[in-house]
């Protein structure tokens, strides 16, 4: 019997907000995705060791590939084209080198130590992805 969809979230928000615990206890780094998505391409020096970064940003991947061995091979089907996705990768990658952080970093790690500065930029990207969501509707394009 197949688990209900809702356990994968709770699964992986567990794992997640483990994980960031553990590296903030374990080694006293954040664990942004973005930031060591960074460090485990080079483009930065700071942070955690290499090997760590390379390791947690190849999980990401991995993690999401087991989710689909788990499921039984369930297809991933995605809403847009991959050229759409790659851009929009991008996008986000240079926003968040521009807001010094993305999503994981601020809104898990940066609110649970209580950063006013996270708790602001985790603000700003929820309106901006909300404003976004209602634009994109309004016109017709989601």
């Amino acid at each position: 019997m197949m688990p209900q969809a809702w356990t994968f979230g709770l699964l992986g928000g567990l794992m997640i907000g483990g994980a960031s615990a553990l590296m903030l206890l374990g080694l006293g780094q954040i664990a942004g995705i973005s930031g060591l998505s960074a460090r485990a391409t080079g483009l930065t020096d700071s942070g955690p060791p290499r090997t760590i970064a390379v390791a947690f940003t190849i999980g990401l991947p991995l993690g999401a590939w087991l989710m689909v061995w788990i499921m039984d091979g369930e297809k991933l089907v995605f809403p847009h084209a991959m050229a759409t996705l790659v851009v929009s990768g991008l996008l986000v990658g240079f926003g968040t080198r521009m807001g010094a952080g993305c999503t994981s970093g601020h809104g898990i790690c940066g609110i649970s130590r209580l950063s006013i500065r996270s708790i602001i930029a985790t603000i700003i990207f929820m309106a901006s992805g909300i404003s976004t969501v209602a634009v994109l509707r309004l016109i017709g394009l989601s």
